[in-house]
């Protein structure tokens, strides 16, 4: 993880850290606060938060399992929480890391725990990172929106994964996970973002790959893709991801392409 010297800086009014404390720790639902205001309460630093993680997440720090196997044999996985460092300079959070499991370290500079959050409005406002920030962040801030626990994240996944103000790396990003948090019900999103011919290329490329990975409903996506797209090299893209398949009906497919071209 990054640092820059800003991180080194300690908060030099302890009535600065008194007040922020005051919010982010001892508030509560009477104050009307949402996460946003509590993280904007901070000018420099780190803030800690911890949630329920989804079903089927497993980890033993930065090594995340998004589902458990199920064979005889399983290395040590906890089942949560799911922890979040937040990087503040300048109060604009900058970095964003991920644990599940494990527990926390004690904390090397200016350190704010808000203990134990909601997993939904921990997802929120990661998303809503991932929609305003420019930076890093944006795009950090989509992984552990997907591990929280009851948190439907891929219909505000599609909308930033569609949104041509965004950084690229953040909508890749969003439109990998949109395929492992929707299965089934992302496919028509996904196949927007590929047939949307004023779109970034590599996006599209990169919704091609998030089709991949949608188990049956995503092969007759690619292969539409692969007959009718208008763009030759998103076509070559669609032929590859069905020949990683090993689906009969991509098999199908090119025994038909092989036999036109005799």
């Amino acid at each position: 993880m990054t640092r820059t010297d800003a991180w080194r800086r300690c908060w030099s009014r302890a009535g600065a850290s008194a007040a922020a404390l005051g919010l982010l720790v001892g508030s509560s639902p009477a104050h009307g606060q949402s996460m946003a205001d509590r993280v904007a309460a901070t000018a420099d630093g780190q803030i800690r938060m911890s949630y329920a993680a989804r079903p089927g997440v497993c980890g033993n720090g930065r090594n995340v399992s998004t589902s458990r196997h199920t064979d005889d044999w399983e290395g040590w996985c906890e089942d949560g929480p799911v922890r979040v460092v937040l990087e503040v300079v300048d109060g604009q959070v900058t970095d964003v890391d991920t644990y599940v499991g494990g527990r926390w370290r004690a904390p090397r500079m200016e350190t704010i725990d808000l203990g134990v959050v909601s997993a939904v409005a921990a997802a929120e406002y990661l998303l809503s990172l991932a929609r305003q920030s420019n930076g890093r962040a944006g795009k950090e801030a989509v992984f552990p929106a997907t591990l929280a626990d009851s948190a439907v994240v891929w219909p505000e996944l599609l909308v930033i994964a569609k949104d041509q103000s965004r950084p690229r790396q953040t909508r890749k990003a969003a439109v990998f996970w949109v395929a492992q948090a929707a299965g089934d019900a992302a496919t028509a999103g996904l196949e927007g973002i590929v047939d949307d011919d004023t779109g970034d290329r590599e996006l599209r490329k990169s919704a091609v790959f998030a089709l991949s990975q949608i188990k049956d409903s995503g092969v007759p996506s690619l292969i539409r893709i692969a007959r009718t797209h208008r763009d030759p090299v998103i076509r070559k893209q669609a032929m590859f991801w069905l020949g990683q398949s090993e689906d009969p009906r991509a098999i199908a497919l090119f025994e038909e392409l092989l036999l036109v071209k005799r």
